[in-house]
């Protein structure tokens, strides 16, 4: 049987389930007791954000645990298909001019995402894997990137309303379900943090709020799925320092 709304109802399944993929991996923010992720697109689109100024040119970029087998188990219940909690390696190519040298392009490339990664989401970085695939001509023109589209959700419920009123966070999301998931142990909430904040002091500030606010004080695990508006100016919280960009080397 089919209604009027058949197809409404199946662009929007398919538009969710695009969502879902989208996030790429779920890496873990923080140490094993911080209980907060951040998916892989929101935090490469932080970091695209960080090293967009002149200097060596950002490509494919990639984040997993270093070592999934040492790394320790989350002492609060972590998202479905969530990585455990430890070091992060990043894997990126990058293209660069004949300006420089290319060991020094390299290293300061590899210092404004090892910066951007901690001050401002507050991802624990290992390692970061470099590899040079093109060598240009000339500086390219750079486009700002686009923003990612956040599936808003309106915040209901006692965990929902008191994560809403942390500063940082934009929105509630509602990408993996609801926003609020209340399971049989825990809870967890699904959000969006703000640019100008560091998005694991976000989700601890949501933890913190969301604990306090809930009957029984039940172990709470947040969900960074975006994040939104302009990057951290000069003298914000976590922002880049004058000029932004990857530092010159040497």
């Amino acid at each position: 049987m089919t209604t009027a709304d058949s197809p409404n109802r199946a662009d929007g399944w398919t538009a969710a389930v695009r969502q879902r993929l989208g996030l790429g991996r779920l890496l873990p923010l923080g140490g094993p007791a911080d209980g907060a992720w951040i998916s892989e697109r929101a935090a490469v689109a932080v970091l695209r954000r960080a090293v967009r100024g002149p200097g060596p040119v950002l490509g494919e970029l990639r984040i997993a645990v270093a070592d999934p087998g040492a790394a320790p188990v989350p002492q609060v219940p972590s998202p479905p298909s969530a990585l455990p909690p430890g070091p992060l390696r990043i894997e990126a190519t990058m293209a660069a001019t004949a300006d420089q040298p290319l060991p020094a392009a390299a290293a300061a490339l590899r210092a404004a995402l090892l910066a951007a990664a901690s001050r401002r989401l507050g991802l624990v970085v290992g390692e970061v894997d470099l590899q040079v695939t093109e060598l240009l001509d000339t500086e390219p023109e750079r486009a700002e990137p686009e923003p990612a589209g956040v599936r808003a959700a309106k915040p209901e419920g006692t965990a929902g309303l008191a994560a809403a009123g942390v500063a940082g966070v934009s929105t509630l999301t509602r990408v993996l379900g609801a926003a609020v998931h209340t399971g049989a142990d825990h809870v967890r909430v699904e959000l969006a943090t703000d640019d100008g904040h560091r998005a694991l002091d976000v989700a601890l500030a949501v933890r913190a709020a969301v604990t306090e606010a809930v009957d029984g004080h039940p172990p709470v695990a947040v969900l960074v799925t975006a994040v939104t508006g302009a990057p951290a100016g000069p003298g914000a919280p976590g922002g880049p320092k004058a000029g932004g960009g990857v530092p010159p080397a040497g």
